[in-house]
């Protein structure tokens, strides 16, 4: 019987140590995608990189970026939090987000990350929290730089309708106004365009505007220290797709800034997906087969721990693996446990004829799977486990029911009297 193995260890033999569901990270595949990153830019063009922290927070992935010297793009205080704890260094931490409070701020300026403003009002609130607290603070601009990228319009961050960055026409303005506040120092450019992007001419056209625009800004005494690219480079999901390679996406930018009337500043990118989604894999038991409508496969694992199906339609290849070289045989559609009728992981999919018992193992879940999980139906998430040419460590418990109701409170009115 042919097992599944990733990152050198038998599949089977994890699900029967650690139990289902399991999230399983290959730690080679991991550092390799990283440093693929930092392959293709040296020696081309100053570039860091810095991981985007929401497509997988877990501490174990960003202690291994760290180790390589990855900056982070965070989108809240919890994963700044997270990055610090990690390691990673706070002058390569940019803080991103649409919707900052002032607690959100004071963080950001005591911890002395570089805040990447998204409005002229928030550009005022960290103005203002910046001298209340006598410190200076690094910023940069998020353009919109109105840039359509063909993806799920879910993920398209970069579109004028879009609820992220300053309309590219306003941005000159807006860095005058920054450049004359106290304790705010304009330092970079910074937009995201989308994610999932397999098209990387898209890329092409924001490093365009993005060059414009500090062209312009150059003319007018205005001078950068970096410009923020973003990320968004896509995986190939489907057995049939070609993914664009970090050298790729080298390719598509670095024209523009050739192209510059000035010297440019460093140029920073943002990758999540393409780091860590191909790096993991979901290991899911089979409860049922149920022969309908469809061939259902009923799995332990449902949208509360990979959303990505249910809210985008995504697509993730899936294999039975303990049967992992059997011949397919009948079609599938496999879903999960949660009581939502689009609780469905994947539609129509040719397997070898399944059983219950069997595994089910779901590929490209390290972006966007157990970042966005959850506890809903009152169920704990899953534990985490690292493999190393063979070696395994656990990274994340398996969460319990007293976890899900750890930090609930029964006033005393409700709690009734013996």
């Amino acid at each position: 019987m042919s097992h599944l193995y990733f990152g050198g260890v038998d599949v089977v033999e994890l699900a029967e140590e650690y139990g289902t569901p399991l999230y399983i990270t290959d730690e080679n595949r991991l550092i390799s995608n990283f440093r693929s990153y930092k392959a293709a830019f040296e020696g081309y063009y100053d570039t860091d990189i810095y991981y985007a922290v929401k497509a997988n927070g877990n501490l174990a992935i960003l202690k291994l970026l760290a180790r390589e010297g990855a900056g982070a793009d965070v989108f809240s205080t919890g994963e700044l939090q997270l990055t610090k704890l990690a390691g990673i260094k706070t002058d390569k931490i940019l803080f991103n987000g649409n919707s900052r409070s002032d607690e959100d701020l004071i963080m950001a300026v005591e911890s002395g990350v570089k805040v990447s403003v998204d409005s002229s009002d928030e550009l005022n609130a960290l103005a203002t929290v910046a001298e209340q607290l006598g410190k200076d603070v690094e910023i940069a601009i998020r353009v919109n730089p109105d840039v359509s990228p063909d993806v799920n319009p879910k993920i398209a961050t970069g579109l004028k309708e879009s609820k992220f960055g300053v309309p590219y026409t306003g941005i000159v303005e807006l860095c005058k106004s920054a450049s004359n506040k106290r304790n705010i120092s304009l330092v970079g450019l910074h937009c995201h365009i989308g994610s999932q992007i397999l098209d990387v001419s898209v890329f092409s056209e924001a490093a365009d505007k993005m060059l414009e625009l500090v062209t312009s800004l150059y003319e007018i005494g205005i001078e950068l220290e970096f410009v923020d690219l973003g990320g968004g480079l896509g995986i190939a999901y489907r057995p049939d797709e070609i993914a664009p390679t970090p050298a790729d996406l080298r390719d598509a930018i670095l024209p523009a800034f050739e192209r510059a009337e000035i010297a440019p500043p460093k140029l920073i990118l943002e990758p999540g997906r393409s780091i860590v989604g191909p790096a993991s894999i979901l290991v899911s038991r089979v409860n049922a087969v149920k022969r309908a409508y469809k061939n259902f496969v009923a799995i332990d694992a449902g949208f509360n721990l990979l959303i990505r199906p249910a809210m985008y339609d995504a697509y993730h290849e899936v294999v039975v693996a303990n049967r992992y070289n059997e011949p397919c045989s009948e079609v599938y559609t496999v879903v999960g446990p949660i009581c939502e009728s689009g609780d469905i992981i994947a539609r129509d999919r040719r397997l070898p004829a399944v059983r219950r018992g069997d595994l089910i193992a779901i590929f490209d879940t390290g972006a966007y799977g157990f970042s966005m999980s959850s506890q809903y139906n009152g169920r704990p998430r899953c534990a985490e486990v690292l493999v190393k040419d063979g070696h395994i460590d656990l990274i994340r418990e398996r969460e319990s029911f007293d976890d899900i109701i750890r930090n609930q409170r029964i006033p005393p009115r409700l709690v009734q009297q013996a």
